[in-house]
């Protein structure tokens, strides 16, 4: 596309971006639905998501209750909502840490290089050769199911892609002519990184994010299902298909259904959201 074509705005771009590509206008479209959902859910939940009604248990898909009832006779539409606050909560909370954490540590090792990149890329390359989801249920399981030892252990092994991400962008960038310029114009090391460096490889980091955060949700949920993250009654997608793959044989398929569904359709969102946001954030596609 021509200089002449382009949109001359952020948000002119990002809405003629987002015309030609319908599938990242539904992603985006579904990722505000539910962050929508997680900041109003109070207010959204016809029911209290941990009242138990036992005369009401096991009831299906009604017109009083949507998604129908679990065995204590909870509204499962309701948990859904409180559950979706929950686990987004929990997966922004985690990949913003490690971005935060990953993705420095990563420019500064490719910027600079020498020892202090070796040993970190041993340590990498350590942390990747234990199953991740394994270390994940390790960590929980020694410093105990809390919401914020599943944000760390989650944290922790999401480390090793912005680290290897960033470090191999910086790298490639750091003999750049406007690194260069910058570096003559009297900039030091952590100026440069933190604040050209850094900057200019978010578009393509902004890829990672996306598919981490989908990834996050989906490990947050493995971990409750297993016992290991948040437990019961707390709202979350992992505890409620856990209790109702119990009762899915005797014909209860919606204690399953809307908890998996849910799960599917987050994932699905933020997986398709990535190469979006590339197109939308990256310069070059601006020119």
């Amino acid at each position: 596309m021509s200089a002449t074509t382009a949109p001359p705005s952020m948000l002119r771009h990002a809405a003629w971006v987002l015309r030609g590509n319908p599938v990242t206008a539904a992603a985006l479209a579904g990722t505000a639905l539910l962050v929508l959902v997680a900041l109003l859910a109070p207010w959204l939940a016809p029911y209290d998501p941990v009242a138990t009604n036992v005369a009401n248990a096991m009831r299906p898909p009604s017109a009083a209750h949507w998604f129908g009832t679990d065995q204590l006779g909870r509204d499962i539409l309701s948990r859904l909502i409180h559950g979706t606050r929950l686990d987004l909560a929990i997966a922004a909370s985690a990949v913003g840490l490690s971005f935060a954490v990953g993705a420095v540590i990563g420019a500064f090792c490719g910027y600079h290089g020498g020892r202090l990149d070796r040993a970190v890329g041993r340590f990498v390359d350590v942390l990747m050769a234990f199953p991740l989801f394994v270390l994940a249920m390790a960590m929980v399981a020694a410093l105990g199911n809390q919401v914020q030892n599943i944000v760390y252990a989650t944290a922790v092994i999401n480390l090793p892609f912005y680290i290897r991400f960033a470090r191999t962008e910086v790298a490639v960038r750091r003999q750049a002519g406007w690194v260069e310029a910058a570096r003559a114009s009297g900039n030091g090391g952590g100026r440069i990184v933190l604040g050209f460096l850094l900057p200019n490889i978010l578009p393509n980091v902004a890829v990672q994010i996306s598919l981490n955060l989908g990834w996050a949700i989906l490990n947050a949920a493995g971990l409750s299902f297993l016992g290991l993250g948040v437990t019961a009654p707390t709202p979350e997608w992992g505890i409620m298909v856990a209790e109702g793959a119990r009762f899915i044989t005797a014909g209860h398929w919606w204690l399953v259904a809307f908890p998996g569904l849910a799960l599917m359709f987050a994932v699905l969102c933020f997986n398709l959201l990535g190469d979006g946001l590339r197109d939308i954030l990256d310069p070059r596609m601006r020119t």
